[in-house]
């Protein structure tokens, strides 16, 4: 099956499977794994205690400032306390400019708050940009890298930030009732995937752009900008969705159902698997196209 929901269905590669097997261990909760060491700090949600407060982005990605501004509490107590500004970069697949990050990064400074990028795909923004990650990470406080997305790796996320940050992060995450022994077996995993499959990354910015270009000449409805990484989003009516995904289940392809539909190339589609959905795809329209212009026949009951 050709699976474009997401990258979050990315399959270990044989030699990172053979990096995990090979990996040196020992406890992590008592410090003593050496992968999960070599790796940075390892991966962990933070309790928080916080309570949140959305703001709508901007068709490029961005959190309007003048948004972020208005939305500091005052200092009163009436009031929970604003500390924290988080980002996601990329965004519904769209890179966050380095300029607009430099330029939250001085509002923060200034008011003050933290600044935290969710960084699931943050690796895709940084090969979209031909720049390094160090470029990115400049801006903000802590980060998250997610390691089982386009990177490949079976499970687990990096929490990057200062030395006292990740202790205190791993004390929260004991109080919650975290804690991995043997986690290098893990560890490896990630970190075959940052050391081969960060620059490979493009291969699938690529593929997504070339499948944005072949659907448009389907006459299909590309939400632009189009692919700015491994991302794009069609538009279609609620009976062609409705028909499209369990034909392209039938065919062997899985996409996403609905009118606002997310197609997302991975380490697990290559060219040759995006070619023979195009051909599905224009298939299925041509099928759709004779049943629409088939005139009503038989006896329909009410």
């Amino acid at each position: 099956m050709i699976d474009l929901r997401s990258d979050t269905v990315t399959l270990p590669t044989d030699a990172m499977r053979q990096a995990m097997a090979a990996a040196a261990v020992g406890d992590d909760v008592y410090g003593d794994d050496p992968t999960v060491a070599a790796l940075e700090a390892g991966g962990a949600a933070v309790l928080g205690s916080i309570q949140p407060q959305p703001l709508d982005f901007a068709d490029d990605a961005t959190l309007p400032l003048d948004k972020v501004a208005a939305a500091i509490k005052p200092d009163d107590f009436h009031f929970a306390r604003t500390r924290l500004l988080s980002l996601e970069n990329t965004h519904n697949g769209k890179v966050v400019p380095q300029d607009y990050l430099r330029q939250a990064w001085a509002l923060t400074r200034e008011r003050p708050l933290a600044l935290h990028i969710d960084g699931a795909r943050v690796f895709n923004a940084a090969v979209a940009q031909g720049i390094a990650l160090s470029e990115i990470s400049q801006y903000c406080d802590t980060l998250t890298i997610c390691l089982s997305k386009g990177l490949g790796a079976p499970v687990g996320s990096l929490l990057c930030g200062s030395e006292d940050y990740i202790a205190r992060a791993r004390r929260w995450r004991k109080m919650v009732g975290g804690g991995m022994r043997q986690a290098g077996i893990l560890a490896a995993g990630a970190r075959y995937a940052l050391a081969h499959h960060v620059t490979r990354l493009q291969e699938d910015h690529d593929n997504a752009h070339w499948l944005a270009q072949q659907l448009a000449q389907l006459g299909v409805d590309i939400v632009a900008p189009g692919a700015q990484t491994n991302m794009l989003f069609i538009r279609q009516s609620a009976d062609l969705a409705a028909r499209l995904t369990p034909w392209m289940r039938d065919h062997g392809i899985i996409i996403a159902s609905g009118t606002l539909t997310r197609l997302v190339t991975h380490l697990n589609v290559s060219r040759q698997d995006l070619e023979k959905v195009v051909d599905r795809w224009r298939e299925f329209l041509a099928h759709h196209d004779k049943l629409a212009a088939a005139p009503l026949t038989g006896v329909y009951f009410q």
